[in-house]
């Protein structure tokens, strides 16, 4: 970076928001918090039965604040730092600086820790108090908790959560284990500088609890608890970063973007936990009433997974298992509704089963079983995995939704076609509509997907998914040449969210350019300006297939009103309502550049890309894309396009890549380096 320039991977301000829900959250794949909250959230601990489970609050030792009462001329400054993964608040005074640094341990997932540090200025000796203010108390609304035996220095709590998502079943025990914090620390006169370390410890086990804390001290007494983390940080940036020379607000919202997406994401190798799936604001939201009670909806699937998928694919199929290990929950689902196979629920929490608080969006919004299947199909182009399929469970949920969608099709004898009845669109501003041309375009995909896995398995193909596939209705309109929402849509009809727009990208669904343009004209009129956030990301991605640059650059301008500051926080709507953190919205911003900006497309044969780039960006650089087993770095220039291998894939099989131009059909073998 040259000198003076703003680095926009850091955040800093003097005050901070006046909305608590816009605060910086320091989040691993375990464990989360906003900062200055007074709770936190485990991974996939629930509490509550069906419609009213939600994450259960734990309350949050690390939710600490300095300050020196009765000081005067104190500047105050609040940073979060991407590149670290690492919130702090510096007081700084003539006389000294204290900083407090807070962050959830992105390797060691079972830890949150934060630090003081106070530092005295040259030619001071008087001893300096900084207080440590905090609002903790060792209870919850949402777990029984027991106060157990202090462990090395810590404080210890057990306990359930008082009731299961369904009759009978489990209720999660959470173990915590934190340092105590003192109402004050102070630096001695004889000593120049001084740093405290803060531990809190939590887990399913008492064992797993009193081994992650005993690691946390291990640590900090060789000074190297903080430094563990940003080494890992560092090598999470490495492996994955979207950079480009263009304004800085558009940066910051990239760097903002991946921070809380990766955030989110278990860490590289061996991670010793289940992953619990991603919910709309994120593990630092979702208690009761609030960011959808914390459920995993599309939003991990259409929204987030792609970008995940492309850089750290391990982290995309970890995602993946959690809805292997949700099938027996979504066949039931499908069973209660009168269908075979399996129905993924709207709203997903621990058991697969319905979440949702209102029953018209569990039994109508059905797209969301073909989305989950869109996003196994995703991972099997892109890593040729196939273990994930025939040994860990993938096959056995291909074929359940297969069988689901040949279920809930109907025959038309007028039309000679399948209908699929009574449903949802993605556009929630209507209900119980029949053929809605997404839902029945992710369906015909769904069954192609299954067809073609069975056939590269040697496994004999159901006639029924192929006859299925084939006839199902796709709604078209010969005359005007456009995609209805479904049938007996007027155009003009107001809507809430990118429906059919999608058909295009991500679903590829084959359309003449012509049509294309006209789905994007017919529709982005009447969608809701004030809608989620995603919307206007899938409408630039459209335009820039199309090659209009600066009208798809118009639509991406208007994600900008969801971005607040200082610490990039989105917001599900424009106008503050909805889910805040919202990932969603952030997951299909970076697919407006991950896959707007490059045209890269995930296909069966091959990972194609077909750049455009708006007049103020005058380079892009992706590090980090993985595409079977390999890693890529692509830079692009409005003159060219390169493409260098970082590195290998380790089946000898899987290396052998080559760039192919179309239109001239020149290869270029791509060799590492």
């Amino acid at each position: 970076m040259a000198d003076g320039e703003e680095d926009p991977a850091v955040f800093s301000c003097r005050s901070l928001p006046s909305d608590p829900r816009l605060m910086a959250t320091v989040t691993n794949a375990y464990l989360g918090t906003r900062v200055y909250r007074d709770i936190l959230h485990v991974s996939g601990v629930y509490n509550g039965a069906a419609g009213d489970t939600h994450r259960a609050d734990l309350p949050s030792p690390v939710s600490v604040r300095m300050a020196v009462p009765g000081a005067h001329s104190l500047a105050e400054t609040f940073t979060l730092n991407t590149r670290t993964g690492t919130f702090s608040h510096v007081l700084q005074s003539a006389d000294y600086a204290a900083t407090h640094q807070l962050y959830a341990h992105h390797s060691l997932v079972h830890l949150m820790a934060f630090s003081i540090t106070i530092q005295r200025s040259p030619y001071t000796t008087q001893p300096i108090t900084v207080q440590l203010q905090t609002p903790f108390v060792p209870k919850s609304r949402d777990l029984e908790l027991n106060q157990g035996p202090d462990f090395q220095g810590a404080h210890y709590v057990y306990g359930k959560t008082l009731v299961p998502e369904v009759e009978g079943g489990p209720c999660p025990t959470v173990h915590m284990l934190w340092t105590p914090v003192p109402p004050a620390l102070t630096l001695p006169g004889e000593e120049q500088e001084r740093s405290w370390e803060f531990l809190t410890a939590v887990a399913e086990s008492e064992e797993e609890v009193k081994r992650s804390y005993s690691e946390g001290l291990t640590l900090v007494a060789a000074g190297s608890l903080h430094s563990s983390h940003v080494h890992a940080w560092a090598a999470l940036w490495r492996g994955c970063c979207i950079d480009l020379e263009g304004p800085l607000p558009l940066r910051q919202a990239l760097y903002g973007c991946l921070y809380y997406l990766l955030s989110s994401i278990p860490p590289q190798g061996n991670s010793g936990f289940l992953f619990h799936g991603i919910s709309p604001g994120g593990l630092s939201n979702g208690t009761q009433g609030e960011d959808y009670w914390g459920h995993v909806f599309w939003d991990q699937d259409t929204w987030m997974f792609p970008n995940i998928l492309l850089f750290y694919p391990g982290a995309a199929r970890a995602m993946l298992e959690y809805r292997i290990r949700m099938l027996e929950g979504a066949r039931r689902n499908a069973r209660e509704q009168g269908y075979e196979g399996a129905k993924f629920p709207w709203e997903s929490a621990a058991t697969g089963r319905e979440v949702c608080p209102e029953e018209i969006y569990g039994a109508q919004e059905i797209h969301i079983t073909g989305d989950v299947l869109m996003a196994f199909e995703q991972y099997y182009y892109t890593t040729r995995d196939q273990k994930l399929f025939r040994e860990d469970g993938g096959w056995k949920l291909v074929g359940a939704v297969a069988q689901y969608w040949c279920s809930r099709m109907v025959w038309s004898e007028q039309e000679q076609c399948y209908h699929i009845k009574g449903v949802m669109p993605p556009d929630e501003y209507h209900h119980q509509v029949d053929n809605s041309v997404y839902t029945n375009a992710v369906a015909q995909r769904s069954l192609n997907f299954a067809a073609d896995v069975a056939r590269d398995f040697l496994v004999p193909v159901p006639e029924e998914w192929v006859e299925h596939a084939k006839k199902v209705k796709v709604p078209f309109d010969e005359e005007r040449k456009y995609h209805p929402e479904y049938d007996g849509y007027s155009p003009g009809e107001l809507v809430k969210q990118a429906d059919v727009v999608l058909l295009g990208y991500p679903l590829m669904h084959p359309m003449s350019p012509e049509v294309r343009r006209n789905d994007l004209e017919v529709y982005e009129p009447v969608t809701e300006l004030s809608g989620p956030a995603m919307t206007w990301s899938m409408f630039a991605v459209g335009w820039l297939e199309l090659k209009e640059v600066q009208r798809a650059q118009s639509q991406l301008n208007k994600c900008f009103s969801n971005i607040t500051e200082p610490f990039k926080v989105w917001v599900e709507n424009s106008d503050g309502t909805g889910a805040v953190n919202f990932l969603t919205g952030m997951g299909g911003f970076l697919q407006a550049v991950l896959f707007g900006y490059t045209g890269f497309r995930i296909t069966r044969s091959s990972l194609r890309f077909n750049p455009a780039l708006p007049e103020d960006i005058n380079k892009l650089e992706v590090t980090g894309v993985s595409y079977l087993g390999n890693k890529l770095k692509f830079t692009i220039t409005k003159e060219e396009i390169r493409i260098q291998v970082t590195a290998s894939a380790q089946d000898p099989l899987g290396s052998l890549l080559e760039a192919v131009l179309q239109e001239s059909g020149q290869h270029f073998p791509l060799c590492e380096g």
